[in-house]
């Protein structure tokens, strides 16, 4: 068995690798994308800087400590077994403190921002962390994990406003589906772990192919909240053209692994859920300064 090595930087670097912390890359984009839309532009390079603190932080606090409450959960499972805390490389004390550091940090930022996003800090740390025990209770955590992420756009279109544009509400919704459904298809690696060891999931209550139809549905759904995004803002040829990529990929995505076959989830998963978020908020990007070249 291993013992958790001591050295701070070392508990550091394997607590990053842990929760994946590159991975941001999912929402952030969402993020930057509410930014955006809410200036008409490129906001202040400050209020930008504290967005991207927010989101890192409060990510890198909620996957901490999704891994320091399912620790447990980890060990009896032979996909996660071997990740840093059930495999004995980093203690539970210095994970906690790592996530009490990361909420320390989006705290920190949210009260630089301005007073509603501060106000509204422990609804978003409520929702994040949250997550971490709803498969202990309702078979849709998915949904949990995707308001968590949707509710990222919002949180930085208040961030650059100081309030909240129902409009935006519609790119909640859209990351809420998009997430939801690609962690229903990555859920379906544990259905027999969840099975036998009572864990709720979508894959646990409706199966293998039920699961793989709710997750085409959501996605389907989910282009078409960014079409009716691009109608709320009066979005141009260039977010058109992000969103039909997004829908194109999203296609690709769900053509890489069946019920029966799911061995290239990882691809599926992080590789181009990764590029869908970049190449949506590049395209809007794009459009918002095409449109407002000074701003």
């Amino acid at each position: 068995m291993a013992f958790p090595q001591s050295g701070f930087f070392h508990n550091t670097r394997t607590t990053l690798e842990m929760i994946k912390w590159e991975h941001s890359v999912f929402a952030l984009p969402f993020a930057l994308t509410g930014a955006v839309l809410a200036a008409g532009g490129w906001p202040r390079w400050q209020t930008l800087l504290l967005i991207v603190v927010c989101m890192v932080s409060l990510r890198t606090a909620a996957m901490a400590f999704n891994r320091l409450v399912d620790a447990e959960i980890d060990s009896r499972n032979p996909r996660t077994a071997m990740r840093a805390i059930p495999a004995g490389l980093l203690s539970k004390g210095f994970v906690a403190l790592f996530t009490l550091v990361s909420l320390g940090a989006f705290l920190t930022a949210a009260a630089l921002l301005n007073r509603l996003t501060l106000l509204l800090s422990p609804v978003a740390i409520l929702v994040t962390l949250g997550y971490s025990y709803m498969k202990r209770v309702t078979q849709w955590s998915h949904l949990v994990l995707g308001l968590a992420l949707g509710i990222a756009p919002s949180a930085a279109w208040i961030a650059v406003r100081g309030g909240l544009d129902p409009r935006i509400l519609v790119l909640t919704l859209a990351v809420l589906l998009w997430v939801a459904g690609f962690d229903i298809l990555y859920a379906c690696q544990d259905f027999e772990h969840d099975r036998t060891h009572d864990l709720h999931s979508v894959p646990q209550a409706f199966g293998l192919a039920g699961s793989f139809a709710l997750a085409r549905t959501m996605h389907l759904l989910t282009a078409g909240c960014l079409v009716w995004l691009l109608r709320v803002f009066h979005l141009g040829s260039a977010a058109t053209a992000g969103v039909l990529v997004v829908a194109l990929l999203l296609l690709y995505e769900h053509s890489l692994i069946r019920p029966d076959d799911l061995r290239r989830m990882n691809a599926a998963f992080f590789t181009l859920n990764g590029v869908i978020s970049v190449v949506f908020f590049c395209a809007v990007a794009l459009d918002v300064h095409v449109r407002h070249p000074s701003a």
